[in-house]
């Protein structure tokens, strides 16, 4: 028996009339209790049984029902596919060609109509999705070789380039995680947990979905809609801000750039609820200056790091040991040494990519995962980033530079919302700069570049610049977007897509030339 579905039975016993899951519409309401929760899991557990599902897709906006599938896999051992609803018809073909599924669930089947998908035959409905599932003679033998001995879920990650990779974990590893993050998070006593990413991303599911419930804390799902998020049409800040007014969550799960969106609305003078006990911050670095300014304004901030192929987390900030500026410290589960720069990750990993045997772990529990991230760990414990090893760059003098660190200090001023540092095979180093407002002249950015030069080395130091007229939005899984889903700048695109600019920093004297082009039409 999972550890997911023990406690949610105990919860049942203990307080089954009391709220387990609510749903955000405008306003707040009890979607499930915890006997209904259970008795619900329960019973779809025992029809995926009768439909003898082994591996099963489901394709669906964030809801009670994608929760209660969730706990029935766990009950009847099915190995769940999760794929994000911002992917590509390209990639979910990719996804669906390269793992055999049983049947596929979705609440949108006209977005899911690549050649995989419409050879499919609907059965009917199942959960509240359309349930669809490949002919007989669609499936070959080889298929069934794709993910290793023992995948409970397979997370699809749309990383910098290429198709995305999925990820195959074991229901062990994933629960050792959650043993970590509870207990990283006790002193905090989250009893609400508000649901914001996706549910796709595992850090949602086993941080916003799994550790609550096996904690008895009530979940709260909404739609991207009701969040504020509206696909490629923009983001409302203000229905965000209602939603956790209402709401009033004890925790979430943000990316930096919805920190961000919060500090920023108590600049304006907007006022957040008191209710936040634990907001934790990962997907992309975080500025030490944003962490400082949200706690100014009582919001408990708390940075971690962690990896797809690790379970998620490996490290975090809490209540008894945080360090702004930090990745924090090494959750119980693993340990973490610096190898060369590297940071390499020992304990539980994954078992392998699906379809790429070679990547198949002989021993995932004893595991050792070389991460591809640069970091310090300090000797008191706490993990700093430096960068990825595959973006370092190598100037025309063969220096060595961390893109990320030079970024990370010109951040750190708030008249900067983005900055991406260039300069590989050049001179010297160049930066694309977004302000946070129109209002922020050149002068302004100026002198943050200028403070930001006087911490960096020489070799480091931007030496010109130009500015973008927007910040580069948030990616919905194309291949044009400049930016992933939790916000990673996509180095090889920007620097394609801005080519020319970027050019003319090593050929003008104009330190200060404004882009005319949009990095893209569309945000999340």
């Amino acid at each position: 028996m999972s550890k997911l579905w023990k406690a949610i039975q105990q919860h049942a016993q203990n307080m089954g009339d009391s709220p387990a899951i609510l749903q955000y519409d405008k306003t707040l309401s009890t979607f499930y209790t915890w006997r209904e929760l259970a008795d619900n899991a329960q019973a779809l557990a025992a029809n995926l049984r009768a439909d003898r599902i082994e591996t099963l897709a489901v394709h669906g906006e964030n809801g009670a029902q994608w929760i209660v599938l969730d706990v029935a896999c766990d009950i009847a051992g099915v190995t769940l596919l999760p794929i994000p609803s911002f992917f590509s018809l390209g990639q979910v073909e990719h996804v669906l060609t390269t793992v055999s599924v049983d049947a596929v669930l979705s609440d949108n089947v006209q977005a899911l109509e690549c050649d995989v998908v419409t050879s499919m035959t609907k059965r009917g409905t199942l959960a509240g999705y359309d349930y669809l599932v490949p002919c007989t003679d669609s499936v070959e033998a080889a298929d069934l070789l794709s993910i290793p001995v023992g995948t409970h879920k397979i997370t699809f990650t749309s990383g910098s380039t290429g198709n995305p990779k999925g990820v195959c974990l074991s229901q062990a590893h994933m629960e050792t995680v959650c043993d970590s993050l509870l207990a990283a998070t006790r002193e905090s006593d989250v009893a609400r947990h508000l649901c914001v990413l996706p549910f796709s991303t595992l850090l949602e599911n086993l941080a916003g979905i799994h550790t609550p419930l096996r904690h008895g804390a009530q979940v709260v799902v909404a739609n991207q809609n009701a969040l504020g998020f509206n696909g490629a049409s923009g983001f409302s800040l203000p229905t965000l801000l209602t939603a956790i007014s209402v709401c009033r969550p004890h925790s979430m799960v943000l990316i930096p750039q919805l920190l961000e969106a919060l500090v920023l609305s108590c600049d304006a003078g907007m006022a957040l609820p008191d209710s936040f006990r634990f907001i934790a911050v990962g997907g992309a670095t975080v500025s030490h200056a944003l962490l400082d300014r949200a706690w100014g304004y009582g919001i408990p901030a708390f940075e971690g790091y962690g990896l797809s192929e690790c379970g998620s987390v490996v490290s975090l900030n809490s209540q008894n040991a945080r360090r702004n500026g930090s990745l924090g410290t090494p959750l119980p589960h693993c340990q973490i040494e610096i190898d060369n720069d590297e940071i390499v990750v020992h304990g539980p990993v994954f078992l392998g990519y699906v379809g790429d045997t070679a990547s198949w772990q002989k021993d995932a529990v004893h595991g050792t995962y070389r991460t591809g991230d640069l970091g310090v760990l300090e000797e008191d414990g706490y993990l700093r980033f430096l960068g990825r090893r595959k973006n370092l760059i190598v100037s025309s003098f063969g220096r060595n530079i961390n893109p990320e660190w030079v970024e990370a200090e010109i951040n750190l001023f708030p008249q900067v919302a983005q900055s991406f540092v260039f300069g590989d095979s050049r001179p010297y180093c160049v930066a694309l700069i977004a302000a946070h407002t129109h209002e922020i002249s050149d002068a302004d950015i100026q002198k943050a570049v200028d403070a930001a030069n006087a911490r960096l080395p020489e070799f480091a130091q931007v030496k010109k610049w130009c500015r973008l007229s927007e910040p580069l939005p948030i990616g919905i899984g194309r291949e044009l977007d400049l930016m992933t889903s939790n916000g990673r700048p996509r180095r090889p695109q920007i620097a394609a897509h801005f080519g020319q600019e970027i050019d003319m920093l090593y050929t003008s004297p104009n330190l200060q030339k404004k882009a005319n082009r949009e990095a893209t039409e569309n945000v999340l």
